[in-house]
């Protein structure tokens, strides 16, 4: 592993891209200018908001509101199935500009998927949103959200894509997916549809934005679509969709006696296959080792383990044999895990069983369990390079990684408030984060890695005011 730390005080950019390595063929378009990470997050957002934004629609109903993407200049509107499941023939559609037009609702998907359609009618020159190319989506690479979120038109939202269902027909992304977002468009840097966003997931028993949001991948899309202009799609929903309403998870401990449950109508729904699924919450400690099991003759199983911070830590299907669900982890932090356990396709229902224990009995210590790619101890002083936009201090490094691998950057200070900005081998930014949760001025960023090769760090304080020591650690 090669480590590469950088104290520069006139460095720019463009000269930190090429110390680093970031740019081993061509120059980045971030570094073009003496710009900051920020700016170009920032142009880019507004670009794609620009971009997309006067194709989106909200979707109102007697029973629920939702959004909804333009893809046609004629007023051909792709939604989900749970928006307009109860609707009847037509729907409210307000545009972008404030007008509100009649919608009939025409198609859903054949499959049960929560897919829709509804035409508007006597337009011909609507703004829309091009669909981008099947399999073009890469895990890592940013995603924005648009949607009309709470009563909020047009709310825009920015996460990175978590990782890929090639199955399912599934992306799961980091970028907040709130109650009105279903519907909406999941996009690209190109402002280009890679998905419909349909469901979250959040640890606690409000809807916000917390936990795992999934769009309908565009491999999904394009068959429902096809199906609606040649006129085989159903104009009726396949199965009942929505989410319903939400139960509260129910409380275990590690090393409890087995339960047995049953997934049932009346369970919580996964809006993107109409999958059910129990939630379950339990306390766990750092460096922990636990292993889950769900089994069942009846149903596929399919678990999902997210952190106390709602992050996934993972997820598994067959790995039980025979269809069965089996998860063997190290716990990341100490406090509430919340588990999911789901079937694995829409409609199946029956009776589980669901142990969640301590591997091998024992917690097993972080230090001897991590692999630790990277532990630097800094300072953030005078000298050092400062971006240009706001004058804050920074330090950069590097880091050898390996696609596919899942990585975990922390970066911790007791004296500013830090930020966070990780940089790949195109120089672009693949994430960033301010504070680690709510109140948690540290920063962190996990992700999977999108490709083998040179990764960049940025640590930066959140203002021109912050100085002082820090940590930064990558397992």
């Amino acid at each position: 592993m090669t480590v590469h730390p950088i104290r520069l005080a006139t460095l720019s950019i463009f000269t930190l891209a090429l110390t680093v390595g970031f740019v081993p063929q061509a120059i980045a378009p971030w570094s073009l200018r003496p710009a900051t990470a920020q700016d170009v997050d920032e142009e880019t957002n507004i670009r794609v908001y620009e971009k997309a934004s006067p194709a989106v629609v909200a979707i109102e109903t007697d029973s629920s509101t939702g959004s909804g993407s333009i893809v046609t200049p004629d007023g051909l509107v792709l939604t989900n199935a749970h928006v307009l499941a109860e609707a009847g023939t037509t729907v409210k559609v307000t545009l972008a500009d404030g007008r509100e037009v009649n919608g009939e609702v025409v198609a859903f998907d054949a499959g049960g998927l929560d897919l829709a359609a509804v035409q508007i009618r006597g337009e011909t020159d609507l703004p829309t949103i091009p669909i981008a190319a099947p399999n073009s989506v890469r895990v890592g690479q940013r995603a924005f959200a648009i949607g009309s979120p709470f009563g909020f038109r047009n709310t825009f939202t920015t996460g990175i894509v978590s990782r890929i269902d090639d199955e399912r027909g599934v992306i799961q992304t980091d970028a907040a997916i709130n109650p009105g977002n279903s519907g909406g468009p999941l996009l690209n840097s190109q402002g280009e549809l890679i998905g419909v966003n349909t469901a979250i997931f959040s640890p606690s028993a409000n809807a916000g934005n917390i936990g795992i949001g999934f769009a309908i991948g565009v491999e999904e899309v394009e068959p429902f679509l096809a199906a609606v202009r040649d006129g085989t799609a159903p104009r009726t929903a396949q199965r009942q969709a929505g989410l319903g309403g939400f139960q509260a998870p129910q409380t275990i401990a590690l090393d409890d006696p087995p339960l047995v449950a049953a997934l049932e109508r009346g369970d919580n729904v996964l809006a993107m296959d109409n999958s059910l699924f129990d939630a379950y919450t339990f306390e766990g400690k750092a460096g922990q080792q636990v292993e889950i099991e769900m089994s069942s003759q009846e149903i596929d199983p399919y678990l999902i383990l997210l952190s106390p911070s709602g992050a996934e830590v993972a997820q598994d299907d067959d790995s039980g044999g025979d269809k069965n669900a089996r998860l063997v982890v190290q716990l990341p932090e100490s406090g509430t895990y919340t588990l999911i356990a789901n079937s694995y396709a829409g409609g199946e229902s029956g009776a589980y069983r669901l142990s969640v224990k301590t591997a091998m009995g024992e917690t097993i210590p972080a230090e001897r369990t991590r692999t630790t790619i990277l532990r630097e101890n800094g300072e953030l002083q005078a000298g050092d390079a400062t971006l240009s936009d706001d004058g804050s201090l920074f330090d950069a490094y590097s880091f050898e990684g390996q696609e596919g691998q899942t990585v975990t950057i922390i970066l911790e200070s007791p004296d500013f408030d830090t930020y966070l900005i990780l940089v790949g081998a195109d120089g672009s930014p693949l994430a960033r984060n301010d504070d680690a949760s709510n109140g948690n001025t540290n920063s962190l960023i996990r992700l999977r890695l999108p490709y083998t090769g040179t990764y960049g760090i940025i640590v930066n304080s959140y203002d021109s005011t912050g100085s002082g020591r820090y940590t930064l650690v990558v397992e």
